[in-house]
């Protein structure tokens, strides 16, 4: 951003020396610098004017200079020189023209959360799609006394307003003055709602935004980006600028760096190779929206990527062997030398073993025909027995493609999308990836682990504190996706003591077998418990598949258990059903086996009296859920739950009442049949999610409903029921919403109704 003469004080000597003066800012989005309407710095942040070359000053701060000088932007290879010292009240109310901004010239101001150890401690301001730059930007213009506290004159600010420039999906074509409206944010100062606004404004914007301004107006942001990136680098109207994610110390205590050295690059962007490993991707399963979304992110600005290196341990770089081939980059495709590896390995993992395969033998002929289905390698070239050959070729035919590469979450910028750009490469469509299953890092009490602070714990501490079942259970409770996982000693301890507790309660029931209720399954109850079972095979089944484990647990086990606890209540004095109970404790040892392996074959050896191991038994069976019956019970709990309530609010006002009147309502109506018919009409059947909330809440304040009366009170008389329906939704499907319910209500209280006489239902 060109500083416009003529120059204050401070650093006039730098006017009329035929250099340029610029403000650097650093962005990750250019593509939003139609919108700019000033400037921010940090008033008492510590900033100065480097030299970079023999025409051109930036002023920025001494971090970003020395970064900078080590990437060939200082007048001095990597030695930044700094004309003069500056703060940032020094920088305010300088004239700028900035590139490809809107308002000719545009003014530097003060914004109090401006980093100065992240970028270049100099912020352009898009207040229509940045919430902290229109907070800041409102405070100004409101507040008189904040501007005369910096010295901001009228001029600097009052002119300029909120250009648009991005159409968001959700919030529009102003998108940061929106949220901060529905958020209720009043000031720059509010931070926490200001990163929660900037989160969703941001993730919208650039996935979906649709840029309204400038020439790529009607292109997708995401395509429009690099575009813009290009050309400003082409104008001369930018630089790149690279600096570490975040504060890495060397060992010998310096803040490190980025640098730019001869490197060896592999341009991952490049157009045709970015497109197949797009439709590679597309056609992936990646388990969550967040993990493609972190995998498309990095698609859109991954470009050159240095993959050599010059030290430690690695593959020499064939046509260049000072180099070798750094580690994020080396052994992207070593799944396919899996499939092949026990044979030249003679099945020895370690390499203890020697086959007769040298590794000079394993010539690009070799690995063409084994992996490309290339022609049979010359013997002049390779020694390898044409047996052996086949055999491999069979192997990797076999294994390949791979289903399923499971790793962290960190490794989706780098060794991940290498590896779907290497296979997309070398491989043919048919043996491209089709599975990535990525997860968070694993936190000891909510705390990252580090030996430094103690916080730490290897498994086999923990296996020798809790047990390997205990310690494994935790670990799968502990999270699932790409979230953290926690894992909490106090609740290992629990873990512990529940396995065993329910190990005690499987014998007493087990040594029961005469107490129990004999015969088929009859009665409501009998049905409702075996329903839940069929329920909890069905999902548990489901969530293993997906490889979310913490789900597995709570279908599996703990939702299992608390149908059997259920079951127990409502069998009251007549007994739980023999059967019943002989095929829950057989179920919930399947179910958690892969997680508890050795309490499960314990169970199932030493207390059922089975043959053969758990893990051989098989998936158990199940018969299709009745979710009508699961909603109908459902129905009946929260029925005894509120006849309670309201009994005991009968019984503490000294009031004994002897009779109890139900009224049942064949469907709904009034307000209820209101909100099923917005939510009805606001809901994407195919994709499976409902509009925003607040559509929804626009569609009740223009429904008859809404219309009548205070329209707060409405909203807090029909909020807790649409948030109840649209749970329903997601648990039982769309005819949650039916006006009418799938069951007759009188029937199933009618149903549960005890004899008073024998105490039987």
């Amino acid at each position: 951003m060109e500083v416009v003469p003529p120059f204050p004080t401070k650093f006039g000597f730098l006017e009329g020396h035929k250099r340029k003066v610029y403000l650097a800012a650093a962005t990750l989005r250019p593509e939003t610098m139609y919108g700019q309407t000033n400037s921010w710095v940090l008033p008492d942040g510590k900033y100065g004017a480097f030299e970079i070359n023999e025409s051109e000053v930036f002023i920025l701060t001494e971090r970003a200079a020395r970064n900078l000088a080590y990437q060939r932007l200082s007048r001095i290879p990597e030695k930044p020189t700094c004309l003069v010292e500056l703060t940032g009240q020094d920088l305010i109310g300088l004239p700028l023209r900035s590139p490809l901004s809107y308002n000719d010239v545009i003014y530097c101001l003060p914004m109090l959360s401006v980093l100065t150890d992240k970028g270049t401690g100099i912020v352009t301001s898009v207040p229509s799609d940045s919430p902290d730059d229109f907070m800041a930007l409102q405070d100004l213009k409101s507040k008189a006394s904040f501007r005369a506290k910096f010295g901001v004159k009228d001029e600097w600010v009052l002119p300029f307003d909120v250009i648009p420039i991005i159409s968001h999906p959700d919030y529009g074509d102003k998108s940061a003055e929106k949220i901060c409206t529905e958020m209720n944010i009043k000031s720059q100062n509010e931070r926490e709602k200001l990163d929660a606004a900037k989160k969703v404004i941001y993730k919208g914007g650039f996935y979906e935004g649709t840029m309204i301004f400038g020439e790529y107006a009607g292109m997708r942001v995401q395509e429009a980006k690099s575009l813009i990136r290009n050309k400003l680098l082409e104008l001369g109207q930018a630089v790149v600028y690279s600096e570490p994610e975040k504060k890495v110390v060397s060992r010998s205590g310096d803040e490190c760096v980025v640098a730019l050295t001869d490197q060896w690059y592999i341009t991952y962007g490049e157009p045709n190779w970015r497109k197949n490993t797009k439709e590679c991707l597309a056609n992936m399963n990646l388990y969550s929206d967040e993990t493609r979304h972190v995998f498309e992110h990095t698609l859109s600005w991954l470009n050159q990527w240095a993959c050599s290196r010059s030290f430690g341990l690695g593959t020499r770089i064939p046509w260049d062997e000072e180099f070798l081939v750094e580690s994020l980059s080396d052994s992207t495709i070593y799944m396919a030398y899996y499939t092949v590896c026990h044979l030249l390995q003679n099945g020895e993992m370690f390499g203890s073993d020697t086959s007769s395969v040298k590794p000079e033998s394993l010539t690009d002929d070799v690995w063409d025909y084994l992996f490309l289905s290339g022609p049979e390698p010359k013997s002049s070239t390779s020694d390898i027995p044409l047996s052996l050959l086949e055999k491999m070729r069979r192997e990797f035919e076999y294994w390949y493609p791979l289903d399923l590469r499971v790793s962290g979450k960190d490794l989706i910028q780098n060794h991940l999308t290498f590896c779907l750009y290497t296979h997309t490469a070398i491989f043919p469509k048919r043996h491209w990836p089709r599975g990535f299953r990525c997860n968070g890092h694993i936190m000891l009490d909510k705390k990252k682990m580090s030996k430094s602070t103690g916080t730490f714990m290897t498994l086999k501490e923990a296996i020798e504190k809790y047990s390997a079942d205990a310690t494994r259970f935790l670990l799968a409770d502990a999270g699932d996706g790409m979230d953290d996982a926690n894992f909490e000693k106090p609740t290992a301890d629990a873990s512990l003591l529940r396995l065993t507790k329910e190990k005690k309660w499987i014998e007493e029931v087990l040594g029961a077998d005469s107490s129990l209720r004999t015969g088929p399954p009859c009665g409501y109850a009998d049905h409702v418990f075996a329903n839940k079972m069929n329920l909890a095979i069905t999902m548990t089944e489901k969530n293993y598949d997906e490889y979310m484990f913490r789900e597995a647990l709570k279908t599996g086990f703990y939702d299992l258990q608390a149908a059997r606890d259920d079951y127990r209540l409502s069998c009251g004095s007549g007994g739980m059903n023999r059967d019943l109970l002989w095929r829950f404790i057989d179920v919930q040892t399947r179910l958690i086996a892969p997680i508890c392996p050795h309490y499960s074959e314990y169970v199932w050896k030493k207390l059922l009296k089975k043959e053969g191991f758990v893990i051989k038994a098989g998936w158990p069976e199940a018969q299709t859920p009745d979710l009508i019956l699961q909603k109908a019970n459902r129905y009946l709990l929260d029925s005894i739950t509120n006849f309670r309530k309201l009994l005991h609010k009968q019984v503490s006002n000294n009031s004994k009442p002897t009779i109890g009147l139900i009224f049942v309502s064949e469907e709904y109506d009034g307000w209820k049949g209101e909100c099923l018919d917005i939510l009805r009409k606001n809901f994407d059947s195919e994709n499976r999610k409902f509009a925003q909330d607040q559509e929804i809440l626009k569609a009740l304040q223009e429904s008859v409903v809404g219309q009548d009366g205070n329209f707060k009170q409405v909203q807090k008389l029909c909020m807790p029921f649409l948030r109840f329906k649209k749970d329903e939704v997601m648990s039982f499907g769309i005819q949650a919403l039916d006006l009418k319910l799938p069951f007759g209500e009188i029937e199933v209280l009618q149903g549960n109704l005890v004899d008073k006489e024998t105490n039987r239902d």
